[in-house]
């Protein structure tokens, strides 16, 4: 019989993707990631994801039939209940992919399917140290952004299971084009592929930059050179969090969480990241609201996909045991 207290978890993202074996309390068994690679398609991605849940099978030392069940991370949209990814802007091509079919039949244990930043949120409330809080707000900056909430200590799905978007958040209707198509979204202008892309575009111009001397300009390399003083590179850095903390702040706003966390790649600039979008949400969020919340960085990191991958696989499994 599986072992009921170990779930494989896999987290789908544009930029990486990631695996590991989790136990219910929280202990991470194993941990593997590799390039996502999305320029080649799902199929590749599928069969690179695949192999990466086995190395992360053997590295903890189990076998699929151990496993109770696999939780998937994908980023929106998506169908929960029927286990298809509908197309996210970060992964091309991915517009009717049946993900949870497609991991059942290779490890032969029941998957879940659950929005990552979702599922972020709820992995980072169970298992970060959070726990006088109610009310929590999850943004997640990577390659897109994506968010997940939790309300009165409850995971909030929304009524299609994609509950949370808040990389769609419209801060100029019109403004640039967002991979979801619509004009103006936060993620078209604080993820760190818009990061990168704005950089990219600066750098066509004359203006002298250090950054040309860059290997691959991403929004780590930008945040780098923007903390080296370089005036281009810092008028990116300060445009993207002031956009970051324009949407918090209408966020908070919304909501009213008594804490917002900050999770993804690009809070690897920590408090270059942090203070500045925490000074901007903070003074632009009403009084009440913004008296109300506070705003830190994830504590599970790089992890916190698949922690949350995880835990939403065991929400699911004790979900069904209640009915």
């Amino acid at each position: 019989m599986p072992n009921r207290d170990h779930v494989l978890a896999l987290d789908i993202g544009g930029t990486k993707l990631a695996a590991g074996v989790m136990d219910r309390d929280g202990g991470l068994r194993s941990f593997v990631r590799t390039p996502t690679r999305a320029e080649e398609g799902p199929d590749a991605v599928v069969a690179r994801l695949l192999a990466l849940g086995r190395e992360a099978l053997a590295a903890a030392g189990h076998r699929p039939d151990a496993m109770v069940a696999v939780g998937i991370g994908c980023g929106g949209p998506l169908d929960p209940v029927t286990g298809r990814v509908l197309g996210p802007p970060g992964l091309p091509h991915w517009d009717d992919v049946p993900i949870v079919d497609l991991v059942t039949d290779a490890f032969g244990r029941p998957a879940r399917l659950e929005n990552d930043a979702t599922a972020a949120a709820l992995g980072e409330y169970r298992h970060g140290p959070w726990h006088d809080v109610r009310h929590m707000l999850y943004l997640t900056v990577s390659t897109g952004v994506g968010g997940g909430l939790i309300l009165d200590r409850r995971l909030y799905r929304g009524a299609a299971g994609n509950g949370g978007e808040f990389g769609h958040v419209i801060l100029d209707w019109n403004g640039r084009v967002c991979g979801c198509g619509q004009r103006g979204c936060v993620e078209a202008y604080a993820s760190g592929s818009a990061i990168a892309r704005r950089a990219v575009e600066a750098l066509a111009g004359d203006e002298p930059s250090s950054l040309r001397d860059a290997a691959t300009v991403t929004a780590e390399a930008v945040a780098a050179h923007a903390a080296q003083g370089d005036p281009l590179a810092r008028r990116i850095w300060d445009e993207s969090t002031a956009a970051l903390g324009r949407a918090v702040a209408v966020m908070i706003n919304m909501v009213e969480p008594q804490l917002v966390v900050l999770g993804g790649g690009v809070t690897r600039a920590g408090d270059a990241l942090l203070l500045p979008v925490r000074r901007a949400a903070l003074g632009q969020a009403m009084r009440p609201a913004a008296a109300a919340a506070r705003i830190e960085l994830s504590a599970l990191g790089d992890t916190v996909g698949v922690v949350g991958a995880a835990a939403s696989a065991f929400l699911h499994l004790d979900e069904g045991a209640d009915r």
